[in-house]
């Protein structure tokens, strides 16, 4: 967590106060001195958890519930070094205090990021409880003891909350007290390591929770966009509302421009009305003059073909990685081993539509929403000339997300059109326009070449093109050129994360080049798993492609190129890095039957992974078992043998669920969707133009999390990301046919065995 101090203030602190007399306690980050008359308002929002005389301890959640239940996960880590009854416990969802630093939910960092500073909050809670005991029945800290909530010591025994309604002394905790409390050992945990179910099942389960969608408030007006004629680029020039004032409860047009909008859309018309089936069937009678700019004639064959140039001519290189001379090692090996992989377009697909409610009273702008990135959100909202203390958000559920919701176009139409109106207006995307407008996986191509000495990898070079999703989200994150290079271009780091992989190669270089072209035309986004699985399809297909030129198999290569040594020891929560990523391959192999016997046409390949970064590793592997219809490429994916490794896990039953997940969403990658780019837009209106995974695709499925002890990483959806390589590889086991594009289809399968 990130603690920002004020002006002239040298000591953080950790506090402890009453937040009214007798009622409850609360406990979080300040920077005042705690005898200051002013500790509630100090400290609140900025909580971790409340304290109530009832007995309820209500666990504050930065993070956002995007279905992964997360808010559980979390209050557990509180929970157990709190020493509180989870019966006890519920949680909420804040929405934003700059006091807590970064406001953030992706890339699976949320248990990664927090799991120390949650530990040490509950155990100062449980230290202070103790304190107040030893205050009011005499005698030290050290004689009492504390279990779900009661303390006992001294002969007596009393509860958490009948502290709180005694009173509790305002106590101050400073950094290094914090660092110095002893947590709890694995053996020591109540709650930590236990499956317990999710705290907000039973709300979504009675139809009680809110989603963004819900937020409602009096006197809202609702809008809807209507689709531009290209996905970007287009400019609005003239609109035509005289058919539209015929619909009841119409009342006008917004035509979003400036700088700040267009940084996401360009040509967007917002159509207002009193209820969102009013607005669609305005938009529906508006008519809009375009100019449809350079990208209306562009197809995803012209983005591919311009990724293929950039790979072969060089230009706009960046250096991601440079460590020895691959160059050099490969036109100095014995045999080369070279390959293109490619991918296309997967769009998210959330189930609820982007939304967002503003609403503007006496100034200050209450956002009704759910963002993974409350952060981003304010900081694109006070580009609007809006101060940020008159910026209120009210953080709602998640109706799904895989990335989508990290962008803050919705919030930035929102805002403008409550501006304009001068009422409340909440802005529903369309199912439509969230499909054809959506921030899509980038358009991607990699080649890889490998330069062999005696059966041993010399050099590997990684050559990618692409568009980057980080210049739309997050621009201060794109990197320098590694070297070093005046005048080099910066690269997006997250487009090629993977390829430092954890494999011991002397020689790696890794460049990568953005197109240009893509980006204008579709810009691009992070779609589900964490890390560009594309990187890992294109990664563990040419591990195989060298283990057959050297005549060694797929397995026995990894095993011998994971030893460990040098980084690849890795180090803090990625230490033993390479040895754990064989390890959850080797138990993935030992599950799946691996090497044994099997019919003619069927065959079990292999794919282990550690994304997002190598700073925030999770280690994955996958055995697909693949039957192939030799005559007419068509294949089934008969079973997934999946194993993942994620340190201390906080919830094993959750974290096997989101495997599951990204298994699923993984085998649809893979095999199933294709949406199209064609004149400068998608063609993708609704799900069923996605083809997505549906029940008779469902393989058998053999799921394992794996519990190492280690700092926990993280969980996310890094399955995902091991599924295409570990089909694309047993397809070629079985049949000899290499396919090195997603999706891969019975088409691509039949041609590559006649190639």
């Amino acid at each position: 967590m990130t603690i920002q101090q004020k002006p002239g203030v040298s000591r953080r602190a950790f506090l402890v106060g009453a937040s009214t007399a007798g009622a409850a306690v609360t406990m979080g980050w300040g920077l005042l001195s705690p005898t200051s008359a002013d500790v509630r308002s100090m400290i609140s929002p900025t909580l971790f958890f409340d304290i109530h005389a009832d007995e309820s301890v209500v666990i504050h959640i930065q993070k956002a519930e995007v279905g992964q239940h997360v808010g559980t996960a979390l209050a557990q880590i509180v929970a157990d070094e709190l020493e509180v009854d989870w019966k006890n416990v519920s949680i909420d969802y804040i929405g934003f205090d700059p006091r807590l630093g970064l406001h953030l939910t992706g890339g699976s960092w949320s248990i990664n990021w927090t799991f120390d500073a949650l530990s040490r909050a509950g155990a100062s809670g449980r230290i202070t409880m103790l304190e107040a005991a030893a205050e009011k029945f005499g005698g030290s800290p050290s004689d009492y003891t504390a279990k779900k909530g009661v303390i006992t010591g001294n002969g007596h025994m009393v509860t958490y909350g009948a502290l709180v309604a005694s009173g509790i002394t305002a106590r101050s905790f400073s950094e290094e007290e914090m660092k110095a409390i002893t947590l709890k050992t694995a053996d020591q945990r109540h709650y930590v390591g236990t499956s317990l179910e999710a705290l907000d099942i039973p709300a979504k389960s009675r139809g009680q929770a809110m989603y963004g969608i819900d937020a409602k408030v009096p006197g809202m007006v609702v809008a809807t966009p209507l689709i531009p004629a290209v996905r970007n680029g287009a400019r609005v020039v003239s609109v035509d509302d005289s058919e539209a004032k015929s619909v009841k409860g119409y009342h006008g047009y917004h035509v979003a421009e400036g700088d700040v909008i267009e940084h996401y859309y360009t040509g967007i018309v917002l159509a207002v009305a009193d209820t969102y089936f009013a607005a669609r069937k305005a938009a529906e009678l508006i008519k809009v003059e375009y100019d449809v700019g350079p990208n209306a004639k562009l197809s995803l064959k012209d983005l591919r073909a311009e990724n293929l140039r950039l790979i072969e001519s060089g230009e706009a290189e960046s250096h991601f990685l440079k460590e020895g001379d691959a160059e050099a090692a490969i036109a100095n090996a014995e045999s080369k081993v070279e390959a293109i992989y490619e991918v296309g377009v997967n769009l998210h697909g959330a189930l609820e539509p982007q939304t967002c409610l503003v609403d503007i009273q006496d100034g200050v702008y209450h956002v009704y929403t759910g963002t993974q990135i409350q952060t981003f959100m304010v900081e694109d909202l006070k580009k609007l000339g809006i101060p940020q203390e008159n910026i209120v958000v009210h953080q709602q559920l998640l109706g799904g997300s895989y990335g989508r919701r990290q962008y803050s176009d919705p919030h930035i139409l929102a805002a403008m059109a409550a501006k304009q109106f001068g009422k409340p207006v909440k802005v529903i995307y369309s199912r439509e326009f969230e499909q054809v407008m959506d921030y899509s996986r980038p358009v991607n191509a990699v080649k890889l070449t490998a330069g062999l000495n005696g059966g041993k990898i010399d050099g590997m070079r990684a050559a990618n093109a692409g568009s980057y999703l980080i210049p739309i989200l997050a621009p201060p994150f794109m990197a320098p050129d590694k070297t070093g290079k005046e005048g080099a271009p910066m690269h997006d780091p997250f487009a090629v994360n993977g390829l430092d992989h954890w494999y011991t190669v002397p020689n790696q270089t890794v460049v990568t080049s953005l197109n240009q072209v893509a980006q204008s035309a579709l810009p691009p986004g992070a779609v589900r798993a964490v890390g560009p699985g594309y990187q890992y399809f294109a990664l563990e297909s040419f591990i195989d492609e060298i283990a057959n030129e050297i005549g060694k198999d797929p397995l026995s290569l990894r095993l011998e190129l994971l030893d460990g040594t040098g980084k690849n020891a890795g180090s803090g929560a990625q230490q033993d890095g390479a040895k754990r990523l064989a390890a959850v391959l080797r138990e993935a192999v030992n599950r799946s039957g691996y090497g044994k016997p099997l019919p003619a046409g069927e065959s079990i390949g292999i794919a282990c992974s550690a994304p997002q970064e190598r700073a925030s590793a999770i280690w994955n592997a996958c055995a697909a078992h693949v039957a192939v219809d030799a005559e007419t490429g068509e294949f089934e994916v008969k079973k997934l043998t999946l194993v993942s490794e994620h340190g201390t896990l906080v919830n094993p039953q959750m974290t096997r669920d989101q495997l599951m997940g990204a298994a699923l969403w993984g085998l649809a990658f893979a095999a199933l969707e294709d949406v199209q780019f064609e004149d400068g837009r998608l063609i993708a209106e609704s799900f069923q133009d996605m083809n997505p995974l549906r029940q008779e695709h469902l393989p058998e499925l053999d799921l394992t999390v794996l519990d190492s002890g280690h700092y926990p990483v993280g969980v996310g959806e890094a399955g995902a990301t091991v599924i295409a390589p570990a089909i694309a590889n047993a397809i070629f086991k079985a049949v000899g046919a290499r396919v090195r594009s997603l999706p891969i289809t019975p088409e691509k399968v039949k041609a590559a065995m006649s190639a």
